[in-house]
């Protein structure tokens, strides 16, 4: 029997891709919460993000560190940056193109998106990969309204040594500085009405967010 609920199967880039979700950061303007899970619309952000990236790729997790138990709910695996010592969204990464190279070469991209992005366009891991096939770019990196938004991008599991290297052998960890290394492919999208990668960061934003969740209904 077909389930007529179920999402649409991912178009064969998305097959090839692990959806990653970054929860990571320690969210000081927001009280220092778990910023995935607050609640947005009555939800817990970091579902809006999965209910996003589910139909566009060919399997989801989440980077996460601490009780993972918290995410239960979502059924998702989550992956801890190793060692834990390292911080921010390329620890993230690392995790992602290191967990696809366990699986096996189904996987071969990762695409990686914050938690704390609730309005991801529907077309975000196919246009990412179009941009990168058209532009023959290694690296296919998210922009909006003249902004780059480099932990919005898509990942060759291929570099999950080189990256594994420059994090553990140089220190380094700006996400633009290792993309910066790679042809890198920007793949726009409009900002208006809405920024599909505005993210919460404060109160301020939090509201704003759900006035336009008020709106979409």
């Amino acid at each position: 029997m077909v389930n007529a609920n179920a999402p649409p199967p991912a178009a064969p880039d998305g097959d090839a891709t692990l959806g990653l979700i970054l929860n990571g950061g320690l969210a000081r303007r927001l009280g220092g919460v778990d910023k995935g899970l607050v609640l947005l619309d009555g939800r817990p952000m970091i579902a809006r993000a999965i209910e996003r990236l589910r139909p566009q790729c060919g399997l989801l997790a989440i980077s996460a560190n601490g009780d993972p138990a918290r995410f239960a709910e979502f059924g998702l695996p989550v992956l801890f940056d190793d060692p834990q010592n390292f911080t921010g969204p390329l620890a993230g990464v690392l995790a992602g193109l290191e967990f696809c190279a366990r699986r096996g070469p189904r996987l071969t991209f990762v695409a990686s998106l914050p938690a704390d992005a609730p309005f991801a366009p529907e077309n975000f891991v196919a246009k990412l990969h179009e941009s990168r096939r058209a532009s023959g770019a290694t690296l296919a990196v998210a922009s909006s309204g003249g902004r780059t938004h480099h932990v919005a991008a898509l990942w060759p599991v291929a570099l999950a040594l080189e990256l594994r290297r420059a994090l553990t052998e140089e220190g380094l960890r700006k996400v633009e500085d290792f993309a910066a290394r790679f042809p890198l492919a920007l793949a726009e999208w409009p900002s208006v009405p809405v920024d599909p990668f505005f993210n919460i960061n404060s109160p301020d934003d939090l509201a704003r967010a759900e006035a336009l969740c008020s709106r979409g209904r």
